[in-house]
């Protein structure tokens, strides 16, 4: 018989992510996002290749790269409403953790595999901020796809990009609930 752990059941059902807008000060300090990395970092990762790694955006890097993504945007042509957006999570950001896939070449672990890892390391992430009672959100858009911005911005070798970037905070506002899917459509149940 399974041993249960109905908190962390509870949790899961219940957990939320926050508008990374409404995110505010204070935010985990070093010794308090360790442990939130930590636990990210316990990701299933078939073969442990370990196929990424994490850069902390403190607050004194974010103004240079919301001026990165302005700048960039305004170079690739982008609509304005375009660049707002990607300009706003550096511009508004207190503190975020870019998860960088890191791609391995094996002949055992494809990179697909490699890059589920990545995103699972990215909501694994997004839950330990949340279960520490941080507000979080996981957010990309348009810079963290962008190759020029993410070797200029977040330094990042030509087999690396960027799986996702995950804001972290004070949440400032507690967000409605949204519709969450229909599992009678969603799931086929297979007995033979």
């Amino acid at each position: 018989m399974p041993l249960p752990n109905p908190a962390a059941l509870e949790f899961l059902l219940t957990r939320r992510s926050r508008p990374q807008k409404t995110l505010g000060l204070p935010v985990p300090n070093r010794d308090e996002l360790t442990p939130l990395l930590t636990a990210a970092a316990r990701t299933p990762d078939h073969g442990k290749l370990e196929p990424w790694r994490f850069i902390v955006l403190e607050q004194p890097a974010m103004p240079r790269l919301a001026g990165l993504a302005q700048a960039r945007g305004e170079a690739l042509g982008l609509a304005s409403e375009q660049i707002t957006k990607g300009v706003a999570q550096f511009a508004s950001g207190k503190l975020a953790v870019v998860v960088v896939e890191v791609q391995t070449p094996s002949e055992k672990i494809p990179a697909i595999e490699q890059t589920y890892s990545a995103g699972a390391v990215c909501l694994a992430l997004l839950n330990a901020a949340l279960a520490a009672g941080w507000g979080a959100n996981w957010l990309s858009g348009w810079p963290s796809h962008d190759r020029s911005f993410i070797e200029d911005g977040f330094g990042l070798a030509a087999h690396e990009r960027v799986a996702g970037i995950i804001h972290i905070g004070t949440e400032g506002a507690v967000p409605p609930d949204r519709p969450r899917p229909d599992l009678d459509t969603i799931t086929t149940w297979m007995d033979t």
